[in-house]
């Protein structure tokens, strides 16, 4: 047996990686991250056996709580592990990786603002079954959450929607730092334990057709959703409304605004993520034509 090498990821491993992909994702969808860009490449890593790539691991941060958020919120760190077919109970190897994974993320932590606590967090799909068992029974990854991946048949068509009176609505580019900035603080007003940043938005701004769908009251925003391209289908993400204005209709208005936008590009579908413990939430977009497609189980441990 060729003796096991574990290191960062190089450009030239692009051809090993694409023969990865192919045999991890045959036998049915998994979650698996691509490299990114070059500068990203200290984030993932590779074991090799010989020419075969035979496991992969990457980290991210998903969320940075700002200095100024509440003590009790806790920045997150997401990794993820993949292993060849019929290697996934090889703890050996699976560890190998890992253990590369978790230096990285105790270094990447140590950027962070201080003041919050970090969790270390794993998704993988719930047929994924040999990846839970490991993160569980190996590391002790403690239950998160789980969440549901919504999908909607564009070439069905989209019922109007009426937009609240009092109300406009425009699509916004989010064009400079200060509006940028407007947008995150609204957002984290929303969603207080797991704040888009800087860095996530700029990641989200940089996809095909993105674009931000508002409601505005008097020129103050009051909610938002954002969609673009994502391979050959459309994406939604981060729809939020502020409590003052929420159960009015707002939310329903701007999901099919955007699920026109993206027929108006000729995507055929559009999908996107909520908790499988939000049954308002998933009432909402099964309203506009979304239907469950997998579902995702998050773990995490205190970094």
């Amino acid at each position: 047996m060729n003796e096991t090498v574990i290191r960062n990821f190089r450009q030239e491993d692009m051809a090993a990686l694409g023969e990865f992909y192919q045999a991890v994702t045959a036998s049915g969808p998994v979650i698996f991250w691509w490299v990114g860009e070059e500068e990203n490449y200290e984030n993932v890593f590779c074991a090799f056996e010989g020419n075969q790539m035979v496991a992969k691991g990457q980290v991210g941060v998903f969320n940075i709580i700002p200095t100024e958020g509440a003590a009790e919120n806790k920045h997150k760190i997401f990794i993820n592990l993949k292993v060849v077919p019929g290697r996934e109970e090889d703890v050996e190897l699976l560890n190998g990786v890992y253990e590369r994974l978790l230096a990285r993320a105790v270094a990447v932590k140590e950027t962070l603002p201080e003041g919050h606590g970090t969790l270390l967090c794993v998704g993988n799909y719930s047929t994924e079954t040999g990846y839970h068992r490991y993160f569980q029974e190996q590391q002790g990854y403690q239950y998160l959450h789980s969440l549901y991946s919504l999908q909607r048949d564009l070439t069905q068509p989209v019922v109007e929607m009426p937009l609240t009176e009092g109300l406009d609505w425009i699509h916004w580019g989010m064009e400079t730092r200060e509006e940028q900035n407007q947008y995150m603080k609204l957002e984290s007003e929303v969603w207080p334990d797991a704040p888009i940043g800087a860095e996530r938005l700029a990641e989200y701004r940089a996809h095909p057709l993105w674009t931000a769908i508002i409601a505005r009251e008097a020129g103050t925003m009051v909610a938002s959703v954002m969609v673009w391209q994502e391979d050959a289908g459309g994406v939604i993400e981060d729809v939020f409304v502020r409590e003052s204005w929420r159960r009015r209709g707002i939310a329903r208005f701007l999901l099919a605004e955007a699920l026109k936008y993206l027929q108006g590009h000729g995507l055929e579908t559009a999908s996107l993520i909520t908790e499988t413990g939000n049954h308002s939430a998933q009432a909402l977009y099964q309203s506009v034509g979304f239907h469950i497609e997998s579902e995702e189980t998050r773990y995490y441990i205190e970094l």
